[in-house]
């Protein structure tokens, strides 16, 4: 537990660890893949390449060492982190792994600005933020395991059926190789998927697109250019092939329980971010809730769901659907064309602007979203939205990319 004069020694090194902090993390990871080859396995390494989880990790250093006294404030951020790790089955024991390299690789960037007070003030602040992480992580794992058809840790499931849902992304459905019960997810959760190809170990996140009680999972992949995982499943993967979950993970999830609010649900998406919307659309068409369902594509060659989409709207009066395609093909016909901007989702939404909005998609058309949605006055505790990759800020400028 840090002392008073430890929290006081952090508070006073934060601002300069947080001027290094991308100086250390770029130090931190090529340390510890180096003295901790297997470890690797735990970290898209696309996200290493260009930059996010490095700088995901500079700004959540920065963040816990500016509330050292106040970590309530980090509730949410924590929720998130562990539900990560446990997506990734990260264990009590890799914690001292990551705390020593990152100890190393602070006293590496700062030098002798590390005095043995810092240091010890720096390393004992890891391993209380370690032991909040594990303690979540626990208890994520055990609720894991207490859940109808759920597990603990990895467990094997075969694809079944693989179906083309656009061009670009393809629908998995993987039933568990045991023969028992599919665990009881929420709408809107991810599970982490482990292969082996060319006999490196990878692990990557899918959203779930399908809604609860099925006797199967399904995921829903784009292809990647450079996409490895992506790559794979697109291009070997197999009917009758077996692979590796962890059991479904995430905070971005819908409350479909009795007792959840019965405002507007308005769901905004684009490209593959559709298809955790996908599992909250079908598990909540058929309740009578007011549902606006806007999705944005290139076009109709790159716009998964489109026919299942339009088939619920057709059957439930309570769902209207909203098409926009930026380069629409000839014979295409939106709803929209170009980009969502703040007129189209104005005349989408109640004169109140009371609604549950969710929003996913490629970073710069969230931020757009969430601009928009300020703009509105929809309040900001209404607003959910999850990163695929690593998290982040949605900033102004990305919004106005997004629009421009």
């Amino acid at each position: 537990m840090l002392s008073e004069a430890q929290i006081a020694i952090i508070k006073a090194t934060a601002p300069v660890v947080g001027a290094h902090a991308r100086d250390i993390t770029e130090h931190f990871y090529p340390l510890m893949f180096s003295r901790y080859p297997a470890v690797k396995a735990y970290f898209n390494q696309t996200h290493q390449q260009q930059g996010s989880q490095r700088q995901a990790l500079a700004n959540a250093l920065v963040a816990y060492a500016t509330h050292i006294d106040k970590l309530e404030a980090l509730g949410d951020a924590v929720s998130l982190i562990a539900h990560k790790h446990c997506s990734l089955n990260i264990l009590p024991e890799h914690y001292p792994i990551v705390g020593e390299c990152l100890m190393e690789a602070i006293g590496a960037v700062l030098g002798d600005a590390v005095t043995p007070e810092i240091a010890d003030a720096w390393g004992t602040a890891y391993q209380q933020l370690a032991d909040i992480l594990i303690g979540v992580e626990e208890q994520i794992y055990q609720n894991h395991s207490e859940r109808r058809g759920g597990w603990r840790g990895e467990r094997q499931f075969r694809i079944r059926e693989i179906t083309a849902e656009s061009d670009v992304i393809g629908s998995f459905y993987l039933e568990p190789c045991d023969g028992e019960q599919v665990i009881d997810f929420l709408p809107g959760q991810y599970v982490g998927l482990l292969l082996t190809i060319d006999g490196q170990s990878v692990r990557r996140n899918y959203s779930l697109s399908n809604a609860p009680g099925k006797k199967w999972l399904r995921i829903s992949v784009k292809r990647e250019d450079d996409g490895l995982v992506s790559g794979y499943l697109h291009q070997h993967a197999r009917v009758g092939d077996v692979v590796t979950l962890t059991a479904p993970c995430g905070d971005f999830v819908l409350d479909t329980s009795s007792s959840a609010p019965r405002r507007p649900l308005v769901l905004v998406t684009g490209g593959v971010g559709i298809t955790p919307a996908m599992s909250m659309l079908d598990s909540c068409v058929a309740s009578g809730r007011p549902i606006v369902f806007v999705h944005a594509a290139i076009n109709s060659s790159h716009h998964a769901f489109a026919s299942h989409v339009e088939q619920l709207a057709a059957q439930h009066d309570n769902l209207r659907s909203v098409v926009i395609y930026e380069k629409p093909l000839p014979g295409d016909q939106p709803d929209a064309v170009g980009f969502i901007n703040t007129h189209l989702l104005a005349e989408l939404l109640p004169e109140d602007r009371n609604v549950d909005l969710y929003f996913l998609g490629p970073k710069p058309f969230m931020a757009c979203v969430n601009q928009i949605a300020g703009d509105l006055q929809i309040p900001a505790e209404q607003r959910h939205y999850e990163f695929f990759g690593p998290a982040a800020e949605l900033s102004v400028q990305e919004a106005e990319g997004a629009i421009a």
